[in-house]
């Protein structure tokens, strides 16, 4: 499906690609961001587009010299890792929960920490900038190392899938744990501050922005740099740990070689080259897809999720969706499915099934096939999954 420019007459236009119409809340948070002065060219919206904090979840924004740190949002650098094993389904016979025991040993989820320091985390090249990083985060550098090598909580997730040709993958889903979270909140109250301060008027305080060329903004952009190449580490460091659970299961502990390895971030700020300008372009709830990359759109924890090659369409700034999208809001989802809903929408999947995941229940996102069928002209499928063990954060 070909986007659809929105008739919201604002400086910028607001092209989308999802195939339902915004409702009012959605169609004043797009009015908001494309009315900012600093917006480039327009506001490109993905199929799974959803409300959000300030911009829409699934909105790709374009700036020229200026930066929103609430549109990065406080999970920076959150992504997908992917890795296609030589294994096949029939190998995983009679082994799905044991798997999944040794996973959550493995890898600590929701609040917990490890127990124990990798060499590969204490080794990592990061930790010499810790000092350089805002002056409130310097009593998080203990914590932030344990949490290194943990998946967190929410939609985080870990997942044994299989591929229509039932090859077995391994999928995560993770960002930036507390460490993120601090930074960005540490920044989005400066940059709230500033506005203030300068009589700036908002259409949302959560669209305080720094300039370029400003201490603030430099500030800002070392340590969302920083925090994205922590995500996107964190998310290494788990799946050496999920390859070797899976390695001990299928192949006797014998290390096995990957044949293909995806990790992309879609909550994430990046300088790029774009209709001939260079402008910062900022991913909340998006994955780049130029055509020399690969993606990968998850569904929710009882449906298909895709691997994708991108298209490098340029009118959606080389981006595409980062999943199916929320329907409804977590305590929505609570009121609404009941746990036999859950154990009906996961039936198949070696799974928790208790209250405590009620809110990540299948029937609070967006159909995903309806999704990848509106971003045809964004990404090529490359595989088709479906999970059959799922650890939820």
């Amino acid at each position: 499906m070909p986007y659809k420019q929105l008739d919201l007459s604002t400086p910028a236009p607001v092209l989308s690609w999802a195939g339902h119409e915004l409702g009012p809340d959605e169609a004043r948070m797009a009015c908001n961001v494309a009315s900012l002065p600093f917006v480039f060219k327009h506001v490109s919206l993905m199929p799974d587009v959803h409300l959000g904090k300030g911009a829409l979840v699934g909105s790709v924004i374009a700036t020229r010299d200026a930066i929103i740190p609430a549109a990065v949002g406080v999970d920076i650098g959150c992504g997908m890792c992917a890795v296609k094993t030589p294994y096949t389904a029939a190998q995983l016979e009679g082994k799905l929960k044991p798997i999944r025991r040794d996973l959550e040993a493995a890898i600590p989820v929701g609040f917990n920490e490890n127990k124990e320091i990798d060499k590969t985390v204490s080794n990592w090249q990061g930790w010499r900038q810790f000092k350089e990083l805002h002056p409130r985060v310097q009593a998080l550098e203990s914590k932030a190392i344990r949490q290194m090598g943990s998946l967190g909580g929410g939609n985080h997730f870990i997942e044994v899938c299989l591929d229509e040709e039932e090859n077995v993958w391994l999928m995560l889903h993770s960002g930036s744990r507390h460490i993120g979270n601090a930074l960005a909140q540490c920044h989005i109250e400066t940059a709230k501050g500033l506005a203030k301060m300068a009589g700036v008027k908002l259409p949302d305080p959560d669209l305080a922005h720094f300039v370029q060329g400003t201490p603030e903004f430099e500030a800002y952009w070392r340590d969302l740099q920083w925090a994205q190449a922590y995500a996107l580490f964190n998310r290494v460091v788990m799946m050496d740990r999920f390859k070797r659970v899976v390695e001990k299961h299928l192949a006797g502990g014998k290390p096995m070689k990957p044949l293909l390895e995806v990790n992309c971030h879609h909550n994430y700020a990046e300088r790029e080259h774009h209709f001939g300008e260079d402008v910062y372009v900022t991913r909340k709830g998006a994955v780049r897809a130029r055509e020399t990359d690969y993606g990968i759109i998850p569904g929710s924890m009882g449906a298909k999720s895709f691997i994708v090659k991108g298209k490098g369409n340029v009118d959606s700034y080389c981006s595409c969706s980062h999943g199916a999208g929320r329907l409804m809001s977590r305590n929505k989802a609570k009121e609404h499915f009941t746990l036999d809903d859950l154990i009906q929408q996961t039936q198949g999947v070696e799974c928790r099934k208790d209250r405590g995941v009620l809110d990540e229940i299948p029937g609070a996102y967006k159909p995903i096939e309806q999704v990848m069928a509106n971003q045809a002209d964004l990404v090529e499928v490359v595989a088709t999954l479906k999970q059959v063990v799922c650890v939820k954060g």
